[in-house]
């Protein structure tokens, strides 16, 4: 996948511990560890968001739904 440059501020603080990820090897850059942390932070928001919209769903309504039409076919459905 191609790849984009960005110019990125942090505080010193925080640029600190990322200098002693990368120092510690656990991250072979700084580059490599923010596209990591973004990629993560992005992922972790997805999953929110999934959930938030699962918490509108209507429970009574969702199961209703599943159940439709599963009563008559349940005779020939086979054995297991």
């Amino acid at each position: 996948m191609p790849k984009a440059k960005l110019a990125v501020t942090l505080d010193e603080k925080t640029l600190s511990e990322v200098d002693t990820l990368v120092a510690q090897r656990i991250f072979p850059n700084r580059s490599r560890l923010i596209e990591e942390a973004v990629q993560e932070k992005l992922a972790r928001l997805s999953r929110s968001r999934l959930a938030r919209q699962c918490a509108l769903l209507d429970p009574d309504f969702e199961k209703a739904m599943a159940e439709e039409g599963i009563g008559g076919d349940l005779e020939q459905w086979p054995e297991y």
